[in-house]
C-alpha cells in the first residue's frame, strides 16, 4: 500500500525500519547471505519490525529470538543453515518415501473408500520441528527469546503469515506491543505469543509438507494467498522496508527461452505454480506501493488521512536459483532423488520445484555466498537506504 520506487533509495534514515523476508524453501539461505553482509557492515543496525512467510518465517523467528545484536543473530542463523541436510528437514529414508508413495497410490485408486490409508503430504517434516525445538527455547507455548526482546524494547513487533486451510483466509500471527489488529478481505491479523507451531504452519509447502494445526484450524504456507507481502510490515508501523526476495528476475531473452522440450513434466508444472504462488507477488506489491507514494507526494500532509510515504529496497538473487539447483541435484539422498526425478526434475532446465527442497549443504553455502555478493554489488545503495544514522563498520 505504501512505498518508494524500488530503484530510488532515499538517504533519510528517520522512521521505523521493517524487514520482510519472503518464502522459497531452501532458497531462504540466500536471505542469510544478504543479511550477513549487512550485519557486518552495519553492526549497530536495529530492525524494530520483523515479518516473514514460509522460509522467511523461520529466519525471522530466529532473528527475533536472538539474544545478541544483529550480527550475532545472523551469524547463528548462517551456522544453522550451513548445518542443514535434507534429513534434518524431512524424512528421506527409502522406507518412509516408499510407504508415502504407496499411500498416495492407494488413496488415488480407492475412490475414497473407507479404511483407505490417509495421506497428508509427500514429505514428513517432523525432523524440522525437532530441529526448531533444539534451536529455539519454547516454554509455556511461547518462543522465550521473542518475548524477552520485546520486553527489552529491542524489537517492536514480529509477524508470521500462514494460510488457513479451514477457512481459506490468510492469517498474520503477530506478537508485539501496542498492536492494533487489522482485517481485510480474506486477510486478518491475530495477536498471540508466537510458537514453533506458528513457524511450522507458515513454512508448510502445500502437498510437499503437511498442514499444521494451530488452535482449531489447519494451516499451510503463508504465501498461498498473501497478495500483499509488504502489508504486515506497513500495518506494524514501518516507514522504511528492506525486503529480501528469493525470486530471480529473468531477462526478456531468459524468460522467452523454453525451459523444457516437449510436454511439460510434473516438476515444471509444479515449479511454475509454486513460483506464481510464493515468489512473484512482492513485485506486484512494490508497483502498487510506488503508485501510492507518487500520489501521496503530491498531497499536503493534512490531506493524506494518515497515509504515509514508505521507502522500499528490494534485494533479489542475481542468479537463477532454480537453474543453480540442477548442478547440485546428483548429491541428494538416493531415495529422495529417485522420487524427484520421477516428477521430471531432470527434464527441465530450471527445476524451480527442486530448488525449494534442496537443503544440501553445498547448495545452501552457494546461496549464502550469492547473497553476500549481491549485497556487496549494491553496497552504496544499501548504505544510502540505511542512511547516515547508521555508521558503517570500517
Amino acid at each position: 500500500m505504501l512505498q518508494a520506487k524500488e530503484s530510488e533509495v532515499t538517504a533519510a534514515a528517520n522512521g521505523t525500519l521493517g524487514l520482510v523476508l519472503t518464502g522459497g524453501g531452501a532458497r531462504g539461505a540466500y536471505q542469510i547471505g544478504v543479511l550477513n553482509w549487512i550485519a557486518k557492515r552495519h553492526p549497530t543496525l536495529e530492525i524494530p519490525v520483523l515479518t516473514g512467510v514460509s522460509a522467511g518465517a523461520v529466519n525471522i523467528a530466529c532473528l527475533a529470538a536472538s539474544s545478541g545484536d544483529l550480527r550475532s543473530g545472523v551469524r547463528g542463523l548462517a551456522e544453522l543453515w550451513r548445518s542443514l541436510t535434507p534429513e534434518k528437514v524431512f524424512r528421506v529414508d527409502a522406507r518412509t518415501i516408499a510407504w508415502t508413495v504407496m499411500r498416495w497410490g492407494f488413496r488415488l485408486m480407492s475412490g475414497g473408500a473407507a479404511g483407505t490409508p490417509g495421506v497428508r503430504a509427500f514429505l514428513d517434516t517432523e525432523p524440522l520441528r525437532k530441529l526448531l525445538h533444539r534451536v529455539l527455547e519454547n516454554r509455556r507455548s511461547e518462543i522465550v527469546g521473542i518475548g524477552a526482546n520485546l520486553e527489552r524494547g529491542r524489537i517492536r513487533a514480529v509477524a508470521l503469515t500462514a494460510t488457513s486451510y479451514t477457512t481459506g483466509r490468510t492469517v498474520v500471527f503477530v506478537q508485539g506491543s501496542e498492536i492494533e489488529p487489522w482485517q481485510r478481505p480474506q486477510r486478518r491479523a491475530h495477536q498471540t505469543p508466537l510458537t514453533i507451531e506458528h513457524i511450522m504452519a507458515s513454512a508448510a509447502l502445500p502437498l510437499f509438507f503437511p498442514a499444521v494445526k494451530v488452535g482449531d484450524e489447519w494451516y499451510g504456507d503463508g504465501g498461498m494467498r498473501l497478495s500483499a507481502p509488504l502489508s504486515p510490515a506497513l500495518h506494524l508501523g514501518a516507514s522504511r522496508i528492506l525486503a529480501i526476495s528469493t525470486r530471480y528476475d529473468r531477462s526478456r531473452p531468459e524468460a522467452a527461452a523454453p525451459q523444457h522440450d516437449g510436454y511439460p513434466p510434473p516438476a515444471q508444472v509444479l515449479g511454475s505454480l509454486l513460483n506464481a504462488v510464493f515468489l512473484d507477488l512482492i513485485d506486484e506489491d512494490a508497483v502498487r506501493l510506488a503508485m501510492m507514494n507518487s500520489l501521496l507526494d503530491q498531497l499536503p500532509e493534512e490531506n493524506r488521512h494518515g497515509l504515509r510515504h514508505v521507502d522500499l529496497l528490494v534485494m533479489r538473487p542475481s542468479r537463477d536459483l532454480g537453474r543453480l539447483a540442477a548442478e547440485f541435484e546428483p548429491r541428494l539422498p538416493r531415495a529422495f532423488r529417485f522420487m524427484t526425478r520421477g516428477l521430471g526434475t531432470r527434464e527441465t532446465r530450471s527445476p524451480d520445484m527442486l530448488s525449494l527442497l534442496m537443503f544440501q549443504p553445498d547448495y545452501i553455502d552457494e546461496l549464502i555466498r550469492c547473497g553476500e555478493r549481491d549485497a556487496e554489488t549494491r553496497a552504496d545503495e544499501i548504505d544510502r537506504f540505511l542512511g547516515a544514522g547508521v555508521r558503517a563498520a570500517s
